[in-house]
Parts: structure tokens; sequence; C-alpha cells
């Protein structure tokens, strides 16, 4: 006995409209839209970390470099939590990614003190990288607009993060 057209029609269209549904939130990111500060990502001490204002002599001259850091968390991504910027305490700041997405951070953390295990590197952002986070991180369409070259900067893909 063959299934009926309608069967088949009405079975398929259930199967992709369920499938462009709203993705339901892990449980990662329920916690970290939750609370502000604790462990996210591999777990890692607090010990031996350099401070931040520290990490450029430390990487002159590398290509890259695993360190554990500590300093303050100038920005976070507003739509996940999926980036923050550092600061480097020399007006400058460090962009920092989580290894592979496996992680995000919450999205009030601006302010917190954070020690982070992972590698420094010497990056150049492209404008449409740098839109991107502007975006992410709020700016106003202005803002957006006035970024017309690419940045050099120290970015960092941290395996672990603590919050403080």
């Amino acid at each position: 006995m063959k299934p009926h057209p309608y069967f088949i029609i009405t079975l398929f269209t259930g199967i992709l409209l369920s499938s462009c549904g709203e993705k339901t939130p892990s449980n990662q990111e329920n916690q970290n839209s939750v609370t502000e500060t604790g462990s996210f990502g591999k777990a890692i001490t607090e010990e031996n970390a350099t401070p931040l204002s520290e990490l450029s002599q430390k990487l002159n001259g590398l290509d890259s470099l695993q360190i554990k850091v500590q300093g303050k968390i100038s920005d976070v991504c507003q739509k996940k939590g999926c980036w923050m910027d550092m600061d480097l305490g020399n007006g400058q700041t460090m962009k920092v990614t989580f290894r592979d997405y496996g992680f995000f951070v919450p999205k009030d953390a601006t302010g917190k003190n954070a020690v982070m295990e992972g590698i420094a590197f010497l990056d150049t952002l492209s404008i449409d990288e740098l839109r991107h986070y502007a975006q992410d991180g709020g700016a106003t369409q202005a803002e957006i607009d006035s970024i017309q070259k690419p940045e050099m900067e120290i970015s960092f893909v941290a395996d672990g993060v603590v919050i403080k």
C-alpha cells in the first residue's frame, strides 16, 4: 500500500518547519546569561598569571605564545558573549575569542577581572571583521561606517577563562 501524496507532503513540511525553529540555548548559554562570574571553558587556576600590561613585551618577536594572563574586561559581545576585549593597560585592547566557539562568557562581564589561558598572537583584523565586532558590541551605524582600514593588534584564543 502506497502512502497518500498529501501525507508525504505534510510530513516533509513538518520536518522542514521544525528544522527552521530557533535553537534552544544550551545550559551553558543559560548559565552565562544569569551569572557574570565563574569559570568558563577548560578548568584553569588563577596561579602564575601574567598581567596583561606585560603581554606585549613577552610576545615581542614571537609569532605566538601559550600563556596565562590576567586583566580587566573592557567589552563583551552583546549578542552571545562569543568574544571579549581586554584592556592591555596602554590605551589598547586585545580581542579574545574562545577555542572552537566551545564556550561563551556572560554578556554583562564588562569591568570584571579575568584570568585566561590560551594562545596570544599578532593579528590583522580586516575592515569586515572590525565592523562585525563593532556591530556585536552595540556600536551605532555611524561608528560602524567610520571603520575604514584594517588594524593590527594582539589577539588571544582562550581555552579557559575565570571571571572574578
